[in-house]
C-alpha cells in the first residue's frame, strides 16, 4: 500500500514538473515572439526615418508647383540667352570686354546660371557665326563696395585682364547704400544717406582714374542703379530719392572723362520689381531681370562694339 502511495506521489510531481516546464516553454517563446516582433517595428521606424545611402541619395524633395512653373517658364525664355533682334549683330573682329563690380555683374538671382546680363550679352553677340567673338571677362563679387573694388583692381589678375580689355563694364553702388542701411539700421534717416555720398562720390572717382591708368583707350560704361529697398524700409520713404542722387552722382562722375558713358536701368524695374525681382532675396534681378539689363546694355554699346 505504501509502495503504491508512493508511486502516485513521483507520477503526480512528475506531471506537475512537465506543466511548469511547458508553461515556462511557451512564455520564452512569447517573450521572443514581442521582441522580435518590437525589433522588427524599430527597424521598419528606422528604415523610415534614416533611408539607407542608396536611397537617401536619389530622393528629392517635392517640388512647389508654382515655383516648378515659374522656373520652367524663366528658363523657357531665357535659357538660350539670345536677346531677340540682335542675333545678327555684326562684330567685325573679335573683342574682349571686362566686367567688373558686384553681385548684378556675377548674376546672383539667374537660376539659369548662365551669369546674369553678362552671360546674356555674351551668347547674344556671339550667336552670329558670321561676326568675330566676344570674349568677356566676368569679375562680379557678391557684396562688393566702391572701396572692395578698388582693393580687388590692385591685384594682378584684374589688372592685367584691364589692361587687355576693349571694353570695361562696371556695375557698383548698391552695397555702399547698404552699408549705410546695416549701419543705422535702427535709426535710419535720410542725414545717414547724405553724409556717405561724398565717400562714394571720390571712390567712384577713384576706380574710373584706376582703369584709365591701367587702359587709356578702352571705352568704360557704368551701369546705373535701381531701387530694390522699397520693399524692406518702407519707413523711409525717401529711398527712391535717395536712390536717384546715387545715380546722379554716378552720371556726373562719368561725365568727366571721355570715353565713359553712364547706363541707367532703374526705369526697367520701376513698378515691375514683382516681375523681375529674383522672389528668393526681393534684391537681385531674376533670369527676365538681367535679360531686361542685357537688351538696355547691348543698345548702348552697340555702336561700338560694331565699329
Amino acid at each position: 500500500m505504501k509502495k503504491l502511495k508512493w508511486l502516485a506521489i513521483v507520477i503526480l510531481s512528475l506531471i506537475f514538473l512537465i506543466l511548469i516546464l511547458a508553461s515556462f516553454i511557451n512564455q520564452t517563446e512569447s517573450i521572443s515572439q514581442g521582441d522580435n516582433s518590437q525589433s522588427a517595428t524599430k527597424e521598419k521606424q528606422t528604415e523610415e526615418e534614416n533611408p539607407s545611402p542608396k536611397e537617401k541619395e536619389y530622393e528629392e524633395e517635392p517640388v512647389d508647383e508654382q515655383e516648378e512653373g515659374t522656373l520652367s517658364e524663366g528658363l523657357q525664355e531665357v535659357f538660350t540667352s539670345v536677346i531677340e533682334g540682335a542675333k545678327n549683330l555684326f562684330v567685325h573682329e573679335d573683342l574682349k570686354i571686362v566686367a567688373i563690380g558686384d553681385s548684378l555683374t556675377q548674376g546672383v538671382g539667374d537660376r539659369t546660371d548662365n551669369g546674369g546680363y553678362v552671360g546674356i550679352l555674351e551668347e547674344t553677340i556671339n550667336s552670329n557665326e558670321d561676326s568675330g567673338n566676344i570674349n568677356i571677362e566676368n569679375f562680379g563679387k557678391r557684396g562688393n563696395r566702391t572701396d572692395q573694388l578698388l582693393d580687388r583692381m590692385e591685384k594682378e589678375e584684374m589688372a592685367s585682364s584691364i589692361e587687355e580689355a576693349d571694353i570695361v563694364l562696371i556695375t557698383i553702388g548698391a552695397n555702399d547704400v547698404m552699408k549705410v542701411i546695416k549701419s543705422n539700421f535702427t535709426s535710419l534717416n535720410y542725414e545717414d544717406f547724405a553724409a556717405e555720398q561724398a565717400g562714394y562720390e571720390k571712390r567712384l572717382h577713384q576706380i574710373i582714374e584706376r582703369i584709365k591708368e591701367l587702359n587709356s583707350d578702352a571705352p568704360i560704361y557704368l551701369i546705373g542703379l535701381y531701387n530694390p529697398f522699397a520693399e524692406y524700409f518702407n519707413n523711409v520713404p525717401q529711398l527712391t530719392q535717395i536712390m536717384n542722387e546715387w545715380n546722379r552722382i554716378g552720371k556726373e562722375v562719368i561725365s568727366e572723362y571721355d570715353q565713359a558713358t553712364f547706363i541707367p536701368i532703374k526705369d526697367i524695374f520701376a513698378g515691375r520689381e514683382e516681375e523681375l525681382l529674383w522672389k528668393q532675396d526681393h534684391f537681385h534681378p531674376n533670369e527676365k531681370g538681367y535679360k531686361q539689363m542685357a537688351k538696355q546694355i547691348l543698345e548702348v554699346i552697340r555702336p561700338e562694339i560694331e565699329k
